[in-house]
């Protein structure tokens, strides 16, 4: 555990508090809350007498970081650091390369969207990439449990916010980009270039891996780093061939002109885009692909991504899917084995990127033979607004509004005859339902299993 913090609430007796303007609050507001805590030390950008040691210094947050990286980078540096990045695909990706390495004897780390892992979860996180403090307290988790490898996910907000700047990475992912965030970031280049930083924080000899289908890969390709590419077209490790079932999916790639068959249990051509970059940092982590086909077959999708459950003849699929590209995969793979109707319950974020709503209604409106809106974590945004942003433009009337989440799973479930599926989207894993600075609990799988009971 480290000795230093930003947060008063997490101080330890002899911690150091470090006062720390970030978006929401003045870290000054709290030096006396950390010193009653236990705080020994505190570092401030404003003199006073605050009854204990103090360091007056002209920008708090780069003491933090320096701080940091002179006290715990050396045992960072013992360790492998894997970033993934990307709009979607990155908690799969990340979550494969770790249960993976763990199978393969190589004790690893995860810190991502479902939380923080040693071979099983340890705790959730407040978000995909944590601030700095709670970070280095991860890494020193995973040094003392012994990890060789931590992998993690890093989104363009942590990014964007220098979050990472301290550390440097052995090998860097990027799975794609499309529309998200961009009430954040403004332009899709933007959002690009906030990604790229990830690929600026690569050792001298490190690894950056692209997925070269992607529409924005040139801005990962960066000349000073060594690069590797994946994808369907023109890759070095390169999709031949694939098949899917009800039992997975089988495919062919191609490396240094040798082909490689394996099969897995995912499903979807997105999928083969998350295995295929799992692969390439597992083979070049000088893993042979024999050993990698063997171990393929035993990994699981992540908690929350085509999250299936049988009921009677039909299928109730729970999927974190909140983006327009999230929307289409999903939908693609699920046309596949469509017998019935397919029903679908989602809602949109409050408080973020508004021009994709009506996008994903439309979506929606397509594949479904009835579809429910709901929420998805309002946040402080009106929920009628979101609903009327969804809605608008759209010629489809085969859809109701029931705002109440557990309600609309409920109807949705009513629905299902035979050979059926139904799909939950936008929250997939989450545990709360945000409205305001309110966390209540909810978590999408366990609303299904308890209605299933009931019935």
């Amino acid at each position: 555990m480290i000795d230093i913090q930003t947060d008063s609430r997490k101080i330890k007796l002899g911690d150091t508090f470090v006062a720390v303007k970030c978006e929401v609050n003045d870290g000054h507001q709290y030096i006396q809350n950390a010193v009653a805590a236990g705080a020994k030390k505190v570092v401030t950008e404003r003199d006073g007498d605050y009854g204990v040691e103090t360091i007056v210094v002209e920008d708090t947050r780069l003491y933090l970081k320096e701080y940091l990286k002179k006290h715990y980078n050396q045992y960072l540096e013992q360790m492998n650091l894997i970033g993934i990045t990307g709009t979607n695909g990155k908690t799969t990706t990340a979550m494969l390369l770790h249960d993976a390495l763990n199978l393969l004897g190589e004790k690893t780390a995860y810190i991502g969207t479902v939380g923080f892992y040693i071979r099983k979860k340890i705790s959730n996180l407040p978000n995909t990439t944590v601030d700095i403090c709670d970070m280095y307290d991860l890494f020193m988790q995973a040094y003392e449990a012994g990890c060789k490898n931590v992998v993690m996910e890093i989104s363009s907000h942590a990014l964007e916010n220098g979050r990472c700047e301290m550390i440097q990475f052995d090998y860097a992912l990027f799975t794609n980009l499309t529309q998200d965030h961009l009430d954040e970031h403004g332009t899709m280049e933007n959002y690009a270039l906030a990604k790229q930083k990830l690929f600026k924080r690569l050792k001298y000899d490190g690894v950056a891996i692209i997925n070269n289908d992607d529409s924005y890969h040139n801005y990962f390709l960066l000349k000073e780093n060594h690069n590797i590419t994946f994808g369907f077209e023109n890759a070095d490790y390169q999709i031949i061939s694939y098949n899917m079932s009800a039992v997975g999916t089988d495919f062919t790639y191609q490396v240094d002109h040798m082909e490689y068959k394996v099969h897995t249990l995912l499903l979807g051509r997105y999928n083969i885009y998350n295995i295929l970059g799992m692969i390439t940092i597992l083979n070049q982590m000088q893993i042979p692909h024999n050993k990698i086909a063997d171990l393929l077959p035993k990994l699981k999708p992540p908690v929350g991504r085509m999250d299936t459950i049988l009921y009677k003849n039909n299928s109730i699929i729970i999927d974190y899917a909140h983006t327009p590209d999230a929307f289409s995969n999903l939908f693609s793979t699920v046309k596949e084995f469509q017998k019935g109707n397919i029903y679908t319950i989602f809602g949109c974020t409050g408080d973020r990127d508004r021009t994709k709503r009506p996008i994903m209604t439309n979506m929606v409106a397509e594949i479904s033979t009835y579809f429910i809106i709901t929420n998805d974590d309002p946040h402080f945004e009106n929920k009628n607004q979101i609903v009327n942003d969804m809605i608008s433009g759209l010629k489809s009337d085969h859809y109701e509004v029931c705002l109440d989440r557990r309600l609309a799973i409920r109807k949705g479930i009513d629905l299902l005859k035979k050979n059926d599926i139904l799909l939950i989207l936008g929250k997939g894993h989450e545990e709360f339902m945000i409205i305001e600075k309110e966390y209540i609990p909810f978590n999408d799988k366990k609303e299904v299993l308890a209605y299933l009971e009931e019935k």
